[in-house]
């Protein structure tokens, strides 16, 4: 009879199954000895298996109890207060802060409390400092045009300058290497003392990327530099993406941009204008998104030299797809309503 309950029993191979079929024939009334004979466990094992079953009336194991915590929970709403009053405070420093409330841990003990609490350290996202003019004047903005559609957006043409800078400065680039390897010619990035800065103008809408000019050396962005690149830029891509059609013209707060001369001359030429747009506001212009995708096209080009590095630009501007340059448009009233639900704070973009 043992024999053909057991047959089936030894092919278990867990521990909890294993228990629970000590424990059954133990219920059915097989002895200890009688249970060691099957050899479905060492003696040992299934002698611990019955003492405990008897003296709890159930098969599962406590739960052993481990180190305790060297942290009350009130203890770690404590440091999670802490570290709310100062993100950038290390674990270090959290840690002897911590032990002036009468808690002895390490910084590893720190991190692992704050992980807990989903308090993770990333590297902190760099945005304009927001005065409280620029928050409501965000808000006034936002407001504004909150009922706006994707479509509604899809009819602005949006400008910007930018620079560009040689030998990759224009953003942090990532390598992998093996150990040694940290100098070794592809591991490194070249840098020079002033490496050569081009400032570009442009401009796009969900129809495409738009005129895109370089500024020559030496020459000043001023109202007269402005308005002659309206001219020669602006005026030829309304055009040739709106037509007849009437289409509004978005440009920040930059003085050449906000001169009278400026105002005057895009009225006279039937040019609505956005707005006003708010200062330090780069999270609301997809432009700025724009700009950082095509200098990370370019900087994985190398250019070398001036010359190089203006051809490339050129190059990569042209070769932006109407689909990129329409997901940016289409996202602006994601970003309106994201600043309001933020009460004119930065948004993610």
């Amino acid at each position: 009879m043992l024999e053909i309950i057991v047959l089936p029993l030894l092919t278990m191979v867990t521990c909890k199954e294993t228990r629970a079929a000590i424990i059954a024939l133990h219920k059915n009334g097989f002895t200890g000895k009688d249970i060691v004979a099957t050899k479905i466990a060492p003696k040992s094992t299934i002698y611990r298996f019955i003492k405990n079953f008897k003296e709890r009336g159930s098969i599962l194991v406590k739960k052993a109890s481990g180190r305790p915590r060297k942290s009350s929970k009130r203890q770690d709403r404590l440091l999670k207060r802490i570290q709310l009053r100062d993100r950038s405070a290390t674990s270090a420093e959290l840690a002897q802060e911590w032990q002036q409330a009468g808690v002895s841990a390490s910084a590893r003990t720190v991190r692992r409390r704050l992980l807990e609490d989903g308090l993770v350290s990333r590297r902190a996202a760099k945005k304009p400092l927001l005065s409280k003019k620029n928050i409501r004047d965000r808000l006034i903005f936002c407001r504004k045009y909150s009922e706006w559609t994707a479509e509604d957006w899809g009819k602005v043409i949006f400008s910007d300058e930018a620079p560009f800078r040689l030998f990759g400065a224009s953003g942090k680039r990532l390598v992998r290497r093996r150990k040694g390897e940290r100098y070794h010619q592809s591991c490194v990035m070249p840098t020079v003392k002033h490496p050569d800065t081009i400032h570009v103008w442009g401009c796009f809408s969900s129809k495409g990327v738009g005129s895109l000019t370089i500024l020559p050396k030496n020459t000043a962005m001023n109202k007269e530099w402005y308005q002659n690149t309206l001219q020669q830029q602006l005026l030829p891509t309304i055009q040739q993406q709106f037509g007849e059609e009437q289409c509004i013209f978005q440009h920040d707060g930059a003085p050449c941009h906000k001169a009278k001369v400026i105002t005057k001359w895009l009225g006279d030429q039937n040019v609505e204008i956005l707005g006003p747009w708010p200062g330090n506001s780069p999270d609301l212009n997809p432009i700025e998104n724009l700009w950082s995708i095509l200098k990370r096209r370019v900087d994985k080009q190398k250019p070398t030299n001036s010359d190089k590095l203006q051809e490339v630009i050129m190059k990569e501007w042209v070769g932006i797809s109407q689909d990129l340059a329409q997901k940016l448009i289409e996202s602006m009233p994601s970003r309106i309503a994201e600043v309001l639900k933020k009460k004119g704070q930065h948004c993610k973009y």
